[in-house]
């Protein structure tokens, strides 16, 4: 007997992993950014201390939020368009079975084959909204991203992005340069996770997100440096 074979693939549905992914990135590119800004114009350590954590603080409450209503949004209208769908599935089912027809005949699926499928889909309503909801919106009704979800991955990751560059000041270290040398490094970490997930280089990951942060804190330094403390 032929034996199925086996095989995940990643999330790509939006939920947790890109969430993770743009907290992290964030969290690591905009503490960079303000001990960059800060430290550039002459503040203390405590200085940077008190805003490197009301940076994490606010910027990881920020971007659950935005995180929760981003998919909550999403889901809604997906929600929205799958009872439309629903409704034309029983007001004119045979309208909705030709346009699945056509959509697999434009596919290369032969047209007596693509009749037969969607004739049988018609007698099972809810597999026929699941299909017409992939094949006409892109969407699984069942595995939608959790709203949740989301804002919890995006509030966690953010923070530990953002707590990265404030490591060596939290140590008792002095040093600007330290401390975005570190960010740096996380930076690079990060950028190589995310390469791994996508089948990309990791170094190549690494080394974008690395050039993004030392661009976005050389900004800051710069405007540090002009206005002073």
């Amino acid at each position: 007997m032929t034996q199925v074979a086996e095989h995940h693939h990643a999330d790509v549905s939006g939920g947790w992993l890109r969430a993770a992914t743009f907290g992290a990135m964030d969290g690591l590119v905009t503490n960079i950014a303000l001990i960059a800004g800060v430290g550039g114009g002459g503040a203390d350590r405590p200085t940077l201390v008190l805003t490197g954590v009301a940076g994490l603080v606010a910027g990881a409450i920020s971007m659950a939020i935005g995180e929760y209503t981003s998919v909550r949004t999403q889901n809604e209208q997906v929600a929205a368009e799958l009872a439309k769908e629903l409704r034309e599935l029983r007001r004119n089912p045979e309208g909705e079975a030709d346009e699945l027809v056509a959509i697999w005949v434009a596919r290369g699926l032969p047209e007596p084959l693509a009749r037969e499928v969607a004739d049988v889909l018609k007698q099972h309503p809810d597999q026929a909204l699941r299909v017409h909801a992939q094949e006409e919106l892109g969407v699984v009704p069942d595995e939608l991203p959790s709203p949740w979800t989301a804002a919890g991955s995006s509030f966690v990751c953010f923070a530990v992005g953002a707590l990265i560059p404030l490591l060596t000041y939290l140590l008792g270290f002095d040093s600007l340069w330290l401390a975005l040398a570190v960010g740096g490094i996380g930076l690079f970490a990060a950028g190589a996770v995310v390469g791994r997930f996508t089948a990309r280089p990791w170094w190549l990951g690494g080394l974008r997100q690395l050039v993004l942060g030392a661009l976005a804190a050389l900004a800051t330094y710069g405007i540090g440096v002009l206005i002073g403390v």
